[in-house]
């Protein structure tokens, strides 16, 4: 079965690392009155997506191994949406690049990059699929080298990206920051999409990806150089008004061979993008972790993923099985929802006819025409209904060339200490996310059906 379209990324610091996350209930109060947003300074529109990258789902395992109108862009939509894009200018020259609340860097492959398989062989350029020739260092004028240092990016299943590190001018959607520090790998093992040649990442310093060592296969948390993202640096230098941006992502037409769907939605940088609003909205703390023991803090958190307590998830039957589960993240990064094993299991035996488990794959596959179970998310006592389009996922074809779908909420695992699950654009596209980075709070508002 193809199912390359429905893989996911999660970017982690290199495998040698020894930050270590436990799965916490959180200290902070479980539920804040919501919080007041203006309109956004900055809209950027998102105007197309592209394939997922390799399983988020199956690279979480990485992560235990860790302690550690204006202004807002357009973002758009290819290869049924499996991720989502936006333009991104680097030292005067464009890219698309992949919008992600779930990694930190910003990154652009550099131009005359060398290309590997996943065995470590060389490949033409072609075989990395990416949408550019690459970003030219040298007819920047504004960039300027790291040196001594290196960005080093693994995954789970054999990708990587190896090279420099630099600072520039970026720009999204009219939000403009120098001195921005990025990567610019020249090494790389990438199953690309011909569409994006880099990553703005939207989460904490601490899952950046730079290292005090020219020598990749030395990267560890002992060399680990924190820095501050994008957004974080706009915050500082009081390029944006407000300590926060919203995302609304759109759900796309699963229209068969487009390549490309136009207007996918808004990432608002300083408030709310232009979407219509249910009255719903709630605003819970992002969850902390100590850097010394691994476990929640109110005086010496460190911040990773936008993580949250979830109350309850519930659909037919969820009565029978336990359903709150903490160690969420809200991730744009990823198209499905992971939830606990039993959730899931309970949750897609409500499917009419009811979704089946490829063990090969680990997935739920469904009938592209069954019968949508309702399902919801209850953050800090507020309910969040998914939309039932949400819930059935064009997988491909098999190979007999008949369409296939899965269901959008999958198995994330067994409900451990240490285990992380994910909301992802299954449920993001039903809501309009706000990230407040000075406070560490997350503002989830209902929208209204469309």
């Amino acid at each position: 079965m193809v199912l390359a379209s429905l893989s996911v990324l999660l970017l982690v610091c290199a495998a040698t690392a020894e930050f270590n996350i436990v799965r916490h209930v959180s200290h902070a109060p479980r539920s804040l009155e919501p919080a007041v947003i203006p309109e956004a300074q900055f809209v950027v529109p998102i105007t197309s997506t592209a394939p997922r990258r390799k399983s988020k789902k199956s690279n979480l395992e990485s992560l235990r191994a860790f302690a550690a109108p204006n202004n807002t862009a357009v973002l758009e939509g290819a290869d049924f949406d499996q991720e989502y894009l936006t333009e991104v200018t680097v030292g005067g020259q464009t890219f698309t690049a992949i919008v992600d609340t779930g990694s930190s860097d910003t990154w652009l492959i550099n131009k005359d990059f060398k290309c590997f398989n996943l065995t470590g062989f060389p490949e033409s350029t072609e075989t990395c699929g990416f949408g550019s020739a690459g970003f030219d260092t040298n007819a920047s004028s504004t960039f300027q080298s790291f040196p001594k240092v290196s960005f080093n990016i693994s995954y789970g299943d054999g990708e990587f990206l190896s090279g420099g590190l630099g600072f520039d001018t970026v720009s999204v959607g009219g939000l403009t920051v120098t001195q921005q520090e990025i990567g610019v790998p020249d090494l790389a093992a990438w199953n690309g999409d011909g569409v994006n040649s880099g990553l703005i990442g939207l989460a904490y310093s601490g899952l950046t990806s730079a290292f005090n060592t020219t020598d990749p296969t030395k990267a560890s948390s002992k060399n680990h150089i924190p820095y501050d993202p994008f957004f974080f640096t706009a915050v500082k230098q009081g390029a944006v008004s407000n300590p926060f941006f919203s995302l609304a992502l759109n759900r796309g037409a699963l229209v068969v061979n487009a390549t490309e769907d136009l207007n996918l939605g808004f990432i608002a940088f300083g408030g709310m993008p232009p979407v219509d609003l249910d009255k719903t909205a709630v605003t819970v703390p992002v969850q902390g972790y100590s850097a010394s023991t691994g476990e929640p803090s109110s005086t010496d958190a460190v911040f990773f993923y936008y993580t949250v307590d979830v109350d309850a998830y519930t659909f037919p039957g969820s009565t029978k099985v336990a359903t709150s589960n903490n160690n969420t993240i809200l991730d744009s990064g990823t198209t499905l929802n992971l939830v606990p094993t039993k959730v899931a299991k309970a949750y897609n035996a409500q499917f009419v006819p009811k979704a089946t488990l490829d063990r090969d794959s680990g997935l739920y596959f469904v009938d592209c025409n069954a019968t949508v179970p309702a399902f919801s998310v209850t953050l800090g006592g507020k309910v969040f209904p998914i939309d039932a389009r949400d819930q059935i996922l064009d997988a491909g074809t098999d190979d007999d060339g008949n369409t296939v779908c899965i269901t959008g909420t999958q198995d994330g695992g067994a409900d451990t200490p240490d285990n992380v699950f994910i909301l992802g654009d299954v449920f993001l596209h039903n809501v309009v996310s706000t990230f407040n980075i000075q406070t560490n709070e997350l503002t989830v508002t209902r929208r209204k059906k469309y």
